[in-house]
C-alpha cells in the first residue's frame, strides 16, 4: 500500500486487502484505507468477499457472479432480486447496512477515544 500511495493516486485499487489478517488487523487495515482516502481524496477500488464490510462501509457496490448481478448503493443492492437470490430473503437484516455512528471513536482492542 505504501509504494501504491507514494504516488498520491486518484484511484487506488485493493483486491482483497485483509485477505489472511487476524480480526484486529482488519479493523486497523479498513481503518488505514479509509484514512487514505480521506488524505489523498482519493477513490477505492476495493475486491472482497467480506460482505458485512462492503454493505456497512462503502458508497456503491458491484455484486459479480461470473458477470455484473447488480450494482449501487449498499441499500438499493440489498433490496435487489439479484441480489436476494444469490443471498437469500433475510440477508440485509444479518449483513446489516447499520452504520455506528457516534461522537467518539473506537480503538483497535475496542475501547473509546474520545
Amino acid at each position: 500500500i505504501a509504494r501504491a500511495i507514494a504516488k498520491k493516486p486518484e484511484l487506488l485499487v485493493l483486491d482483497e486487502p485483509v485477505q489472511g489478517v487476524d480480526f484486529n488487523g482488519e479493523i486497523a487495515l479498513y481503518n488505514l484505507i479509509k484514512n487514505i482516502s480521506d488524505t489523498l481524496n482519493c477513490g477505492i477500488l476495493l475486491i472482497s468477499h467480506d460482505i458485512h464490510f462492503v454493505m456497512s462501509s462503502t458508497d456503491h457496490v458491484i455484486c459479480l457472479n461470473g458477470h455484473v448481478c447488480c450494482s449501487g448503493t449498499p441499500s438499493y443492492v440489498a433490496k435487489n432480486p439479484a441480489y436476494i437470490e444469490l443471498f437469500g430473503e433475510h440477508t440485509a437484516s444479518v449483513l446489516s447496512l447499520y452504520k455506528h455512528q457516534h461522537e467518539h471513536s473506537h480503538s483497535i482492542d475496542g475501547s473509546i477515544v474520545e
